[in-house]
C-alpha cells in the first residue's frame, strides 16, 4: 500500500513538473514523493540491488553523452577551457567552504552540493565520501531549477526559440537488441568491476568508466529508451527521498536562504566570467553566457540550437569539460575543503 501511494504521488508530481517545463522532472517528482512519504512515517525502503542497477544505468547514460568531437575541440582550445573551468570550480568550492565554515550544512555536504554541474553524479558519489546525500540533492537540484529558469528567461528576452522543436520523447521505441544488450552488459560488467576494484560509488563509476572507454573507442553503441531512464531516475529519487526525516527537512528549510544566495552568487560569477570571455576574447556574448552557465545543460542546448550566432560546439564542449573535471576531481576537492574547514 505504501509503494502504491508513493507511485501515485510520484506520477502526479512528475506530471505537474513536466507541464511546468521544469528540468529533471523524472527525478525530482519521485524524490519529492519520497520526501513526503519519508517525513510522514513510511517504513518502506528501496532494495539496495535495485538502487545499484539504477546507478549503473545512469553511468551508461553519461558515458553515451561524451563524444569524441567534443574532446577534440577541448584539446585544441584547452587553455581557454581549462581557465574557465578552474575559475568556476574555484568559486563553487569557495562558496561550499563558506557554507561549511559557517556550519550551515554539516561536513563536506556543502562542497558536493555546490559543485557546478554533474548533479546526479555528485548526489550518487557524495554519500560514499561521508556527505549527506539528501542535502546534496537538495542543493544540486535547487540550482538546476534556478539555472534552467534563468536560461529560459534569457531565451525569451534574447533568442526566439519558438521555431525550435523540443525532441519528442518516444517512451517505448523499437528495441535494437545489439546496442540495448550492450548497454545492459556495460552496466552489469562495469558495476561488478567497480565493486571488485573497490571504486567509490562502484556501480555508477564502474559502468561510467567502462562505457566511456568502449564508446570513445567505437566498440559499443548504447540504447537507453525513455522508459528505462524514467525507471532509473524514479528509483534514485525514491532512494534519496525516503531517507528524509522531519528533522533533516527542517534543517534544509532553515538553510534555504543561504543556499539560494550561494546559487545566485555562483550564477553571477559565471555571468561575469562570460562577460570577460566576450569582452577580451571576442566570443559572442550569448555563446559565452551559455557556455559558462553552471548547470542546466538541457535548457542550454535548446537555446544554443535556437540562435544562429551561437557556437553550439563551444557551448557543449565547455559544459562537458566542466562536467568531467568535477566528476574526476570532486572527491579530492571535497576532502581538501573538509581539511580547510577543520583547521
Amino acid at each position: 500500500m505504501q509503494w502504491a501511494l508513493i507511485l501515485l504521488v510520484s506520477l502526479v508530481l512528475t506530471g505537474l513538473l513536466e507541464l511546468a517545463d521544469l528540468p529533471a522532472a523524472l527525478l525530482i517528482g519521485p524524490m519529492l514523493a519520497g520526501i513526503i512519504a519519508g517525513t510522514n512515517g513510511a517504513t518502506v525502503r528501496l532494495p539496495r540491488p535495485v538502487f545499484f542497477a539504477a546507478q549503473a544505468i545512469i553511468g551508461c547514460l553519461i558515458a553515451a553523452s561524451i563524444e569524441l568531437e567534443i574532446l577534440v575541440l577541448f584539446v585544441h582550445e584547452w587553455p581557454l577551457f581549462l581557465g574557465a573551468v578552474l575559475a568556476t570550480v574555484a568559486a563553487s568550492s569557495f562558496l561550499g567552504w563558506l557554507i561549511s565554515r559557517w556550519k550551515i550544512l554539516p561536513g563536506t555536504t556543502a562542497v558536493w552540493g555546490s559543485a557546478p554541474g554533474a548533479s546526479t553524479a555528485m548526489v550518487l558519489m557524495a554519500e560514499t565520501f561521508g556527505a549527506d546525500a539528501r542535502l546534496v540533492a537538495f542543493m544540486q537540484y535547487l540550482r538546476v531549477i534556478f539555472v534552467s529558469v534563468t536560461a529560459a528567461l534569457v531565451a525569451r528576452l534574447w533568442v526566439d526559440t519558438s521555431s525550435v522543436a523540443i525532441p519528442e520523447k518516444i517512451w517505448f521505441p523499437a528495441i535494437d537488441w545489439l546496442p540495448f544488450g550492450s548497454t545492459l552488459a556495460v552496466a552489469a560488467i562495469g558495476g561488478i568491476g567497480g565493486r571488485l576494484l573497490r571504486l567509490p560509488s562502484p556501480w555508477f563509476l564502474g559502468s561510467l568508466i567502462l562505457g566511456v572507454t568502449l564508446h570513445l573507442a567505437g566498440l559499443v553503441d548504447f540504447q537507453l529508451p525513455e522508459w528505462l531512464l524514467a525507471m532509473s531516475y524514479a528509483l534514485i529519487g525514491w532512494a534519496i527521498g525516503l531517507n528524509f526525516s522531519r528533522p533533516i527537512l527542517r534543517h534544509a528549510a532553515r538553510a534555504l536562504p543561504q543556499i539560494a544566495l550561494s546559487i545566485l552568487v555562483l550564477m553571477s560569477f559565471c555571468g561575469g566570467l562570460a562577460w570577460l570571455l566576450s569582452r577580451y576574447l571576442g566570443i559572442d556574448p550569448l555563446t559565452a553566457y551559455l557556455a559558462t552557465s553552471p548547470g542546466g545543460m538541457d535548457s542550454v542546448a535548446i537555446i544554443a540550437a535556437a540562435a544562429d550566432n551561437v557556437n553550439i560546439s563551444f557551448v557543449m564542449a565547455m559544459q562537458t569539460a566542466r562536467f568531467l573535471f568535477v566528476l574526476m576531481l570532486g572527491p579530492w576537492l571535497a576532502r581538501l575543503v573538509a581539511r580547510l574547514v577543520k583547521e
